[in-house]
C-alpha cells in the first residue's frame, strides 16, 4: 500500500505557473503509474495527466496539452506536475493517484490510491 500527499497548490492569475508534487511513502513509488486528476465544483473528476512507471511514456489530457508537464522521481519518491499558462478554467481540487496497472490509464477507475487533493485556483 502506499500514501500520497499533495503540495503545491495555491491562488495564480491567469497565464502564471504553479508546480503541484506528490510525495508518496510506504512503498516505492516505481512499482506504479503515476497519475494526476482534477475536480472542479459540480463537475466529475477528470483525468489531467499520467506517466508509465519508469518515466518512458506520457499520456495528457487534450485540455491541458503543451501546458502541463508530468514527471517523476522514482529516487526520491515524488510525482510532479508542472503547470504552465494557467487558465481560469484549470481551477479544481488536483488529485496524484497511483495505479497497480502496467500501462498508462485515464480512467479514475483504474488507479487504486489517492492524495486528499491540493487546491488550485486561477483568477481572470
Amino acid at each position: 500500500q502506499v500514501q500520497l500527499v499533495e503540495s503545491g497548490g495555491g491562488l495564480v492569475q491567469a497565464g502564471g505557473s504553479l508546480r503541484l508534487s506528490c510525495a508518496a511513502s510506504g512503498r516505492t513509488l516505481s512499482s506504479y503509474v503515476m497519475g494526476w486528476f482534477r475536480q472542479a465544483p459540480g463537475k466529475e473528476r477528470e483525468f489531467v495527466a499520467a506517466i508509465s512507471r519508469s518515466s518512458g511514456g506520457t499520456g495528457y489530457a487534450d485540455s491541458v496539452k503543451g501546458r502541463f508537464t508530468i514527471s517523476r522521481d522514482n529516487a526520491k519518491n515524488m510525482v510532479y506536475l508542472q503547470m504552465n499558462i494557467l487558465k481560469p478554467e484549470d481551477t479544481a481540487v488536483y488529485y496524484c493517484a497511483a495505479s497497480t496497472t502496467a500501462i498508462i490509464r485515464r480512467s479514475s477507475n483504474d488507479y487504486n490510491y489517492w492524495g486528499q487533493g491540493t487546491q488550485v485556483t486561477v483568477s481572470s
